[in-house]
Formats: structure tokens, C-alpha cells, sequence
């Protein structure tokens, strides 16, 4: 299913000619540009209708190429890229002097990420360069895990979409700051904040000061449709309640299924990290179902569950009140 070589070198003359390329990653889809080209990072921007003021990811082969972006590479860092890279894991770092403005949303910081995924890898080796990429998806919308889901999303406004297959992780990576002599949990992802420390000792929760990381809004992964999470006990209760309002209603959930043919029902994985693989295909699924609001099981508390809860809190924000949702990434 991979691309072969004549993609690859198709989507490096268009990254060349500073078009958008989406490509999978093993969290999510990324939208592509050349990272060193203002022109080309702006259309990023305009395809899906996102804030300037939001940094993006830049993706590299590894640590050596990350070196030509940040102006320092903490010992912690460095620890950190040479234990879990490539893979799911973002560093913000202090950035060059030659980083302009529109990568790093005007913060002195940049996000860097070496990906796992080979379609990636052989895309990043075939540049040559840094990769800009956020998540291959509209400003505020679940993340894209197939290419079929870059396609709904983005149309024409992309130029070409190498198609990788289904992401095997399925949430975005956790980001981590390692600036200031500290290191700082931005974001958590499948590599979980005890990784983390086992690499580097302590490991800070983002405060105030902290510097503003590729999707961290409260509203954020969202669907179309309504979310609420609702505790296991009460589950078969609010859906009596809202069948009650709706003639139709979605249920994510990892029980048994509603014996309703108004319920929309999709049975969700025991696992933390099946669980978030499946996570944002089940949510366009319901999203597309024509129901009034989708109700999700709340999933259970710990570590392990920590990236999926944290997904799921920001998919229901704006639908319990929150603000406007806010932009992915990989």
C-alpha cells in the first residue's frame, strides 16, 4: 500500500515547488511544506483556515538535522530524541535564529519531531529538509488517520496525499519542552509522562508561562456533533434521557451494546492504546451518523489512559460550552 519511489520523488518537486504534500505519520496524517519557505508554511495555514499565532511541528530525520533548527539542544533533549526517536515524540526546543516567525507562531521556541513511519522517513530522507506539519485535517476537526479522511477533509487544497495505510498509533505525540533547564509535559501522547522521566528524572506540568504547543486548547479533536462523556453507571441513563429529547443518539463505549435502533453504537477496544488508535475513525463514524449528540463512556482513570482522556475532554469542550476548537498536529 506504501508509495512507491515515483511518488515519493512526485511529492519532493511539489514540496520543492512549495505545495502542500500530506503523509502519513504513525500518530496522525501531516499537512506538508517546506519548513524553511515562508510562502509555502502560509498555505498551510490558509488550507485549513488556522491562527497564525499556533506553532507547527517540524518534522526531521533526526537528531542531527534537528541541531539546524533550535540554537541549543539540552543534554535532556538530546537524552530524550536518542531514546524515543524517530517515533511519536515532540521537542521544543529554543530555535534558531534563522527559524522565521510563521513555523514558530512569533515564540522563540520550536517543535521538533523525527517520525517512525517509513512513508515519512522516506519522504524526510528524499527532501532533504525540515518538514512542516500539522495534522492533514480542517482548523478545529478530528485529526485524520487514513488518507480517505485527508481527502474529506482537505479536497484540492492539497496537491497530493501518499497514502500509508491507517496510522498505527492514532493520536497526536506528546510534546515536551525541554527549555529554561527544565523539561515540561506539554502534551500527553502514547509515550507517557514515566517514560519520559525514566529518560530525564523530573518532569514539570505545563503553568502559565509555559510556551504554546501544537493542540493544547481546551476545545480541540472535535467532531461536528455535540460530545458528552458520561461515567460507565450512568451511561444507559443518559442515553434514555436523550432518546427521550432526539430521535437519534451515539454511543462510544466499551460495554455492551444499546438495544436501541435509534443508538448509533460503536464498541470501543479494552486497551489504552487500541483504544486511541481507533479513537478518531469511531468519531467521524458517529459524527456522520445523523444523531443529535454522541455520548462517550468516560474511559478509566491513570497513566495509561491519560492521552485517550485527554483527547476526549477536548473533542467534548465545545459541546459542553467550551470556546472555539483549536488546530491539530501530529
Amino acid at each position: 500500500m506504501n508509495p512507491d519511489a515515483a511518488e515519493i520523488e512526485k511529492a519532493v518537486a511539489l514540496l520543492d515547488a512549495g505545495e502542500l504534500v500530506a503523509f502519513p505519520t504513525e500518530t496522525v496524517y501531516g499537512l506538508g511544506a517546506d519548513a524553511a519557505n515562508p510562502a509555502a508554511v502560509a498555505r498551510i495555514f490558509a488550507a485549513k483556515g488556522r491562527p497564525a499565532t499556533h506553532p507547527l511541528i517540524v518534522h526531521v530525520s533526526g537528531l542531527a538535522a534537528a541541531r539546524s533548527w533550535a540554537s541549543e539542544v539540552p543534554g535532556a533533549a538530546a537524552r530524550l530524541a536518542e531514546a524515543f526517536w524517530p517515533g511519536p515524540l515532540t521537542l521544543v526546543l529554543p530555535k534558531s535564529d534563522s527559524v522565521h516567525a510563521g513555523v514558530t507562531g512569533g515564540q522563540p521556541s520550536i517543535a521538533l519531531r523525527a517520525p517512525a513511519h517509513p512513508v515519512a522517513r522516506a519522504l524526510l530522507a528524499a527532501f532533504g529538509r525540515g518538514i512542516a506539519a500539522p495534522s492533514a485535517n480542517r482548523y478545529g476537526r478530528l485529526s485524520p488517520t487514513s488518507a480517505a479522511h485527508v481527502r474529506e477533509e482537505l479536497g484540492e487544497r492539497v496537491a497530493l496525499v501518499l497514502d500509508g495505510g491507517e496510522c498505527e498509533v492514532g493520536l497526536e505525540s506528546t510534546i515536551v519542552a525541554c527549555l529554561g533547564g527544565g523539561v515540561t509535559l506539554l502534551r500527553p501522547g502514547s509515550i507517557s509522562r514515566s517514560q519520559v522521566a525514566d529518560v530525564v528524572g523530573a518532569v514539570d506540568d505545563a503553568g502559565d508561562d509555559a510556551p504554546r504547543a501544537p493542540g493544547s486548547d481546551r476545545s480541540h479533536y472535535a467532531p461536528g456533533t455535540p460530545v458528552s462523556i458520561v461515567p460507565p453507571a450512568r451511561l444507559g441513563a443518559a442515553i434514555d434521557a436523550a432518546l427521550a429529547s432526539h430521535r437519534r443518539v451515539a454511543v462510544l463505549g466499551r460495554g455492551a451494546q444499546a438495544p436501541d435502533e435509534r443508538v448509533s453504537f460503536r464498541r470501543m477496544p479494552e486497551s489504552p492504546a487500541a483504544y486511541g488508535r481507533a479513537l478518531y475513525a469511531a468519531l467521524r463514524a458517529l459524527d456522520a451518523a445523523g444523531a443529535a449528540r454522541i455520548l462517550v463512556e468516560a474511559v478509566p482513570q491513570g497513566e495509561a489512559w491519560a492521552a485517550v482522556a485527554d483527547r476526549l475532554a477536548r473533542a467534548s469542550a465545545r459541546g459542553n460550552g467550551g470556546g472555539h476548537a483549536a488546530d491539530d498536529a501530529t
